[in-house]
């Protein structure tokens, strides 16, 4: 049993805690909410804040073991009060708030490398092209083991990223394992700035270009995309192809200017609106420049948020063509809120709509959230409730993400194809390091696996205990040779070069170039419209 001074110890801990949340749900109320609070409204805080103290100096007076403010305010209190909220809106800890800024800044200091997890060992995805690492010789399939000395061996992911940043100029010294290597490889790289580009931008066919944007997280977004498309020769272009497709969404703003570059200047992109958020319109500042080459959309279930606007907004204008799965269904609006201790929350306060008016944001009131975020999206009716109208007069619906003109569903790997790619990073990663066995990958462009390469990988899988039939492995068998090819290309060219490679025969992209046609008769079709409007 405690004493009296062990609670009146306790209790001066617990008093300041209840004071910063209160300073901290009223803080959340200002600016634009509060000053509309009424009397009644501001009695129910008091008394909910009140019972919320109760009930923690109940649980911190009589819980079997002593009770961790940081644990039960942010690992608890403030997480739980969100998931009562909406499935979007989230606390960040310091760490994930510092990690958040910086991608938003779409730069850090450090290495240049991608990481992930290979079972218990985290293992370099690629290094980028350019970087610190590729200047010291690290390259993908390289399993890290010691920073600076350090043994790494056993740390995840995130934990070996962060002991790889630090101060610009600064050098660290990474160990690694390599295939085919008997001893530890050790490379002394200088840190840099490192800011990847998340836009590629190349003719996938004559006159036809091809733009995949892999996030809207980085404040150079909509920059990167003008400068490659600029490099392209934009005035060239006879079609384009804009890939969304696992693209998780970002920053509105890049958003905004991204689908402003291809519409007529002043059209709306996307508003907002929420309980305490008045309507704010965003528009196409620059536009277009008169370019009216016809866009295919390339969407899938895990197009989210930022780009379901730029994929709305086209649609909306009759500017693109949608191609693929319905999107995920994101419309709703975080802002941040920074927080003592250098934590934040993100929290949602309003809603997006396309330039039609028709809602993005998919229902979650009238299901679980894992149903929310895993349940098949794709059997989501459409809305007869929110029916809106395109520019030209065409039928769309909300509330349901963007559903694409044309459907092209993803095919889903079967169970051969899945035994090799999972667990993540899957097999012919693991395969490329025992094919260069330690030598720099070198290859010839053009290059294919022939049938020795394709039977070594065949041996290599039986040696790993990967179960499957000679049938089902003959019945793969393209499917393999155009998982080897990209593999060896990461590893002799760059990821990029493979992701070239890759969309030039991808089925969904050779598609969106046969429906370019469509794309070109929404534009005329759109503009009959406008000049009939026009005349009045």
């Amino acid at each position: 049993m405690d004493s009296p001074t062990t609670k009146k110890n306790r209790s001066a801990v617990f008093v300041p805690l209840v004071i910063v949340l209160g300073a901290m749900v009223a803080g959340l109320w200002a600016p634009g909410v509060a000053h509309t609070a009424t009397g009644q409204l501001e009695g129910d805080l008091r008394s909910n804040v009140k019972s919320f103290a109760s009930a923690y100096a109940l649980i911190e007076e009589n819980f079997a073991s002593p009770v961790s403010p940081e644990k039960a305010i942010y690992q608890g209190a403030i997480p739980g009060m969100l998931r009562t909220l909406d499935p979007h809106s989230n606390f960040l800890d310091p760490e994930e708030y510092k990690l958040l800024q910086q991608n938003q800044r779409g730069e850090y200091y450090g290495v240049g490398m991608e990481v992930t997890m290979d079972g218990p060992h985290v293992v370099v995805v690629q290094a980028f092209p350019g970087s610190p690492a590729a200047r010291g010789g690290l390259r993908r399939g390289d399993a890290i083991v010691a920073v600076d000395g350090y043994n790494v061996e056993g740390e995840d992911s995130g934990a070996v990223a962060d002991r790889l940043k630090g101060p610009r100029g600064t050098q660290v010294k990474v160990g690694v394992r390599r295939y085919g290597v008997p001893q530890i490889v050790s490379a002394m790289v200088t840190r840099g700035e490192i800011s990847p580009s998340v836009v590629d931008a190349f003719w996938v066919r004559p006159g036809i270009a091809y733009v995949a944007i892999k996030t809207f997280e980085a404040q150079s977004v909509s920059r990167d995309m003008e400068a490659d498309l600029q490099k392209l020769g934009e005035d060239n272009i006879n079609g384009l192809i804009l890939d969304l497709r696992e693209n998780r969404g970002g920053l509105l703003n890049q958003a905004v200017d991204v689908a402003g570059h291809f519409l007529r200047k002043g059209q709306t992109v996307v508003s907002h609106r929420g309980r305490a958020e008045a309507e704010q319109i965003f528009r196409a500042k620059i536009g277009n420049h008169g370019r009216q080459y016809p866009m295919v959309v390339l969407v899938d279930r895990n197009t989210a948020s930022a780009s379901e606007i730029v994929a709305g907004a086209l649609q909306d204008h009759d500017r693109a063509w949608v191609m693929g799965e319905n999107t995920f269904g994101k419309g709703l609006v975080q802002a941040q809120f920074p927080l003592s201790e250098d934590a934040a929350l993100l929290l949602t306060i309003a809603r997006y709509y396309t330039p039609s008016g028709r809602l993005i944001q998919r229902d979650y009131a009238h299901r679980s959230f894992f149903d929310y975020y895993y349940h098949n999206r794709q059997d989501d009716k459409p809305d007869s409730n929110d029916v809106k109208m395109t520019d030209s007069g065409r039928t769309v619906y909300g509330g349901g993400g963007i559903m694409p003109d044309e459907k092209y569903p993803v095919e889903l790997l079967n169970p051969f194809q899945q035994r090799v790619r999972y667990p993540i990073p899957g097999d012919f990663y693991r395969f490329g390091s025992v094919y260069f066995d330690g030598q720099t990958p070198h290859l010839p462009q053009g290059w294919s696996p022939g049938p020795g390469v394709v039977q070594r990988f065949r041996d290599y899988l039986r040696s790993r205990g990967v179960a499957f039939t000679d049938a089902e492995f003959d019945q793969n068998r393209a499917w393999i040779e155009e998982g080897l090819k990209y593999e060896m290309y990461t590893r002799s060219f760059s990821k990029q070069s493979a992701d070239r490679l890759a969309a030039g025969d991808d089925p969904e992209v050779l598609r969106a170039i046969e429906s370019l046609p469509r794309a070109h008769a929404l534009l005329e079709q759109v503009n009959r419209v406008m000049m009939r409007r026009a005349a009045g």
